[in-house]
């Protein structure tokens, strides 16, 4: 009898092919990932992303969450197909997201990068509602003093 269980060098590749993109470094990107992972999976009004902006960001977490919200169901709406997103519980990323937490990183200092990225992951032209829904949620953390870098 043959085990065709994969060995841990199988299983450790295919994730990494699966998931190829380590977590970012800061906090705030980090912060940003998790509501989106948790709205993507459990929907807009999921109880664990509210609390972590809340405890992020305390009084002013309303902010960011909603527009957070706004720009997840802009991403819903405007995409031409399916946006993989990673389970929460998961210690690296996917392309998709690691493009996504890029353009939120860049909206305000390399818009042209962060333009291109949004339509090679939407896989549509028209993206400018989409972005400025990326840019507010880009300003709403930086105003809060918590702006996302890679």
């Amino acid at each position: 009898m043959t085990d065709t269980r994969p060995n841990s060098t199988q299983t450790s590749a295919s994730a990494t092919s699966l998931l190829p993109h380590a977590l970012p470094h800061c906090e705030n990107a980090r912060i940003a990932l998790f509501a989106m992972r948790r709205m993507g999976a459990h929907g807009l009004a999921d109880a664990r992303a509210s609390h972590t902006m809340f405890t992020a960001f305390g009084q002013g977490f309303r902010r960011p969450l909603v527009l957070i919200r706004a720009l997840m169901a802009d991403l819903a709406g405007t995409s031409a197909a399916t946006i993989a997103i990673a389970p929460c519980c998961c210690a690296r990323m996917t392309p998709a997201e690691s493009a996504m937490l890029s353009v939120l990183a860049r909206v305000e200092t390399a818009p042209e990068t962060a333009r291109y990225l949004m339509a090679d992951l939407l896989g549509v032209r028209r993206i400018d509602g989409v972005l400025a829904s990326a840019a507010a949620v880009a300003a709403a953390f930086a105003d809060e003093g918590r702006p996302i870098t890679l």
